[in-house]
């Protein structure tokens, strides 16, 4: 048991810090994070090593005194990010909810891609994954609602500020409109594509993001992941891949 120990500890101690990176990837919080782990890191090693090692008990004490105080530095500074945790854990207690919110929300985008279709207008949407999207997404106009086909739609018509830019998806939440990606330098795509195309390549070779672009010429729907893309899907085909890619692999029936 003694020599589990150890491992226990950091397990405890790594987990929490690895949930809160996840849960604020892509935001401001998660580098205000990561700088508090390493100056907590750099107080425990100050206080290990040099205060002991040189017996500076006032400085020992005063640095002690700062990590009692941690929990509430860790309020103060995460209370929006935290604030919206309790919500989510209120809101989807289940696993099973959020699979099923993460359903319908790719529903959602797969409806809004063919009214696009149908109507020949341009779309992009990018679906957040693991690589958080928060320097494009800053550059963008944040939304913070919950996706729906008729709110991809109405950003995406023409004559609307936003509809040049793409959408960012988190979840089950549309984040910000407006966003523009880098373009891909590549050339070897064998058919033309357009800037959209473009962008969602761009993209997706420096994320892990998965990209839906409608076509403005042909209404032409397709996806771009890993830096490659798959052009002329339609409603069936369009609603697996985001399925497999964003939810898991699982069997689903066309309504």
């Amino acid at each position: 048991m003694q020599t589990l120990k150890p491992i226990i500890e950091i397990a405890l101690i790594f987990l929490p810090v690895y949930w809160m990176l996840r849960f604020m990837q892509g935001s401001i919080g998660a580098g205000i994070l990561r700088g508090l782990v390493l100056l907590l890191v750099g107080a425990l090693i100050f206080l290990a090593v040099i205060t002991k090692g040189m017996a500076l008990d006032n400085i020992e004490w005063l640095a002690k005194g700062f990590l009692v105080f941690t929990p509430i530095y860790i309020v103060i500074l995460f209370h929006p990010e935290l604030r919206r945790a309790l919500i989510r854990i209120g809101q989807k207690p289940l696993v099973g909810r959020l699979l099923k919110s993460e359903i319908s929300a790719a529903s959602e985008i797969v409806e809004a891609a063919i009214v696009l279709s149908k109507n020949k207008i341009g779309g992009l949407i990018a679906i957040e994954r693991d690589v958080g999207l928060g320097s494009f997404i800053e550059r963008g106009i944040k939304i913070e609602g919950q996706v729906s086909s008729e709110l991809l739609v109405t950003i995406f018509w023409p004559g609307t500020p936003l509809h040049d830019g793409a959408v960012v998806i988190r979840g089950s939440d549309v984040i910000a409109a407006g966003c523009l990606f880098p373009l891909t330098e590549r050339a070897d795509f064998g058919r033309p594509v357009g800037t959209r195309h473009r962008a969602a390549i761009g993209i997706t070779e420096q994320s892990d993001a998965v990209c839906v672009i409608v076509s403005e010429e042909t209404g032409g729907i397709s996806v771009a992941v890993e830096g490659q893309i798959t052009h002329d899907l339609d409603r069936v085909a369009l609603r697996k891949v985001i399925e497999e890619l964003t939810v898991g692999t699982r069997e689903t029936e066309e309504p």
